[in-house]
């Protein structure tokens, strides 16, 4: 076969294969070939330097869903919602500016809409607001005043970072709630060095120990114990009702659990009750008042099968 000829040949053939190539593109119809998710920006973490801590990580502002205000999360610890039960606490802001006394207004509105003004006391106060930076480098357990219009009003003690907003409250007729929101403080945040466990504190020339294990589902007695120079300190003053007031956060994604004191038996020890909903660590934080002013020592503590590190002593 000539040149020509063969060429012509393969022509032919080539038509012929794209021909059969459209029919069956036009039965198959066309392919749909989804758009790739737009890339996920990293959120800034209090755990690393940084200029500006001025937003919230959603990731962990709130570890149960918010959209429902009127439907109550069953076991679910407290602080890990914005709203529940038809309560939401709503922060007038949430970015503040660093700084020693950084004005904070918030109220509590209620199933209506409108700010609860009637509340019951608990442990001698009306509302206990705990604020805590998420990496436990700041702690304050404060006590707001409440305006006629349902404003609460405290000032803050705050440095950049990501605090957790707590409010623990029983409205008047209703069951008692702690509800929590993030506050963003811009500005540079340093790496923070891991804490191991510990069991003991020493604050202002007091040694404070806690005994006592945590066993996840069920109540557990521990206490807490203050000396100085060596003596027990069998004379603290009562303070919110007490000899001590506990307040006990999970870490990761600080869950607000409540810690019932419990009637002492002799003065060496200050006694509580707590449970703790899941393995894990927890951190503890004990008001005490003795000499007219108030204390707080704090403790990093692992539950029974969570794997324990040595007890450590740690000074204020």
């Amino acid at each position: 076969m000539s040149t020509p000829v063969r060429v012509a040949a393969y022509v032919v053939a080539l038509v012929a294969v794209f021909a059969a190539a459209l029919g069956v593109g036009r039965l198959a119809g066309p392919i749909d070939v989804a758009a790739a998710p737009p890339a996920h920006e990293d959120a800034t973490h209090d755990d690393a330097p940084q200029e500006d801590a001025a937003h919230d990580d959603a990731a962990h502002d709130e570890a149960t869903p918010d959209a429902d205000p009127g439907t109550a999360a069953p076991d679910v610890p407290g602080g890990l919602m914005v709203s529940s039960q038809g309560y939401t606490l709503a922060l007038d802001d949430t970015a503040l500016p660093a700084g020693d006394r950084v004005p904070l207004r918030f109220r509590v509105l209620g199933p209506d809409g409108a700010p609860v003004t009637s509340y019951d006391v608990e442990h001698e106060k009306r509302l206990h607001l705990i604020v805590v930076r998420r990496d436990f480098r700041g702690y304050q357990h404060l006590h707001p005043t409440l305006a006629d219009d349902g404003t609460w009003a405290v000032d803050l003690a705050l440095v950049p970072g990501t605090w957790r907003v707590l409010a623990d409250f029983t409205p008047t007729g209703a069951e008692g709630l702690t509800l929590g929101a993030d506050v963003s403080v811009a500005g540079r945040v340093g790496a923070a060095e891991p804490d191991g466990e510990r069991s003991t504190d020493r604050v202002d020339g007091y040694t404070v120990s806690l005994v006592g294990d945590l066993v996840p589902g069920t109540e557990s007695g521990i206490g807490v114990t203050v000396t100085r120079g060596g003596e027990v300190v069998t004379d603290l003053e009562p303070y919110l009702g007490a000899d001590g007031h506990l307040v006990a956060l999970r870490e990761g994604d600080l869950a607000y659990l409540h810690v019932h004191p419990v009637e002492a038996d002799s003065g060496a020890r200050v006694p509580f009750v707590i449970e703790v909903p899941s393995v894990g660590r927890y951190r503890l934080f004990f008001d005490f008042s003795h000499g007219g002013v108030v204390r707080t020592a704090s403790f990093v503590v692992g539950t029974e099968g969570s794997g324990s590190g040595e007890g450590a002593s740690h000074d204020h």
